[in-house]
């Protein structure tokens, strides 16, 4: 497969997933503001930033919902908004249109030609909504229809690695600022866990216990361990000889070290320091991502997704 088919896809995957995961942290955020009068807007909207990893223009003083909205919504030129997820997705999808399936094209072209240009906030939750359905019938679409060789293994790589990252992103909700995070039921059911994680534990949510399956369930796929294990799978599938032949799979080893450290601790320590062991989860998805980069697309330049978007 040549580089450039096999890094469209990747990122394809990637900005599908984080459509996804960027919906589903605004819809917890926001709905906490709403529930909880007594929270200082500002500070919890700078810490969503924070969390998301977006940069806030200078010169706001006061944030509110309606800033993060625009910002993190449909701000075309944010790439930490959805809107910029999904027309990247899109233009990816554009570039490896050879190998890209009709169904697979008309869901990503329709879904960004749907965008709307303002968000206005009690349409918020119709909107996150939306692009949860639309993201879900894009992946359902290469799942139904798309051969498992290397095209769907780096696909499914990209979503993976976005996917841990995501979840992680989500869990550092938990705290904040200095405003207490969403609950433990309304994280997991904003991951789609909450009756999974009832058939498992057959109770109401506790911290220690809803932390274990959003980190540590090897069934559930929003979980961090088994996002983390799918792509250690699909790149022991791409690249079969790594680690054998006097090469390392530099990937596969910051993978799996963060893997062994979140199995390994005890869960009360993580939950003690858990910004700092998602940022870390962060951090390793990264450099996977970068490993990944150098090791199937390699290039002259670092390619830019921001000004080829028309």
């Amino acid at each position: 497969m040549l580089a450039r088919i096999a890094e469209s896809l990747f990122w394809i995957g990637r900005y599908i997933e984080r459509s996804d995961g960027t919906a589903r942290i605004l819809d917890v955020h926001l709905q906490l503001l709403l529930e909880d009068p007594w929270i200082d807007e500002d500070t919890a909207c700078r810490a969503l930033l924070t969390v998301i990893g977006a940069i806030p223009d200078e010169g706001v003083e006061r944030m509110g919902r309606e800033y993060v909205l625009e910002q993190l919504g449909v701000a075309h030129v944010n790439t930490s908004s959805i809107a910029f997820s999904i027309r990247a997705a899109r233009e990816n999808a554009r570039r490896a249109r050879e190998i890209v399936s009709t169904e697979l094209w008309e869901c990503l072209n329709t879904t960004s030609a749907r965008l709307p240009r303002r968000l206005q906030g009690e349409k918020s939750h119709e909107f996150f909504k939306w692009v949860r359905e639309r993201a879900a019938l894009a992946v359902g679409v290469v799942e139904a229809s798309t051969s498992r060789d290397e095209a769907w293994q780096f696909f499914t790589l990209g979503r993976a690695i976005e996917r841990a990252d995501m979840t992680a992103r989500l869990l550092a909700t938990r705290a904040l600022a200095e405003a207490p995070g969403p609950s433990w039921t309304t994280l997991l059911r904003s991951c789609g866990a909450y009756e999974p994680y009832l058939r498992t534990y057959r109770g109401m949510p506790s911290a220690v216990n809803a932390a274990e399956f959003l980190l540590l369930d090897r069934l559930f796929p929003r979980s961090i361990i088994f996002s983390i294990s799918m792509a250690e799978q699909c790149m022991s599938a791409i690249d079969p000889v790594a680690d054998r032949v006097g090469h390392s799979n530099a990937g596969l080893r910051a993978l799996g070290k963060i893997r062994n450290e979140l199995e390994y601790t005890p869960i009360d320590r993580i939950l003690g320091s858990l910004n700092d062991y998602m940022e870390e989860v962060q951090i390793v998805t990264r450099e996977a991502s970068e490993a990944i980069g150098r090791r199937f697309f390699p290039s002259q330049a670092e390619p830019s997704w921001i000004g080829e978007i028309s």
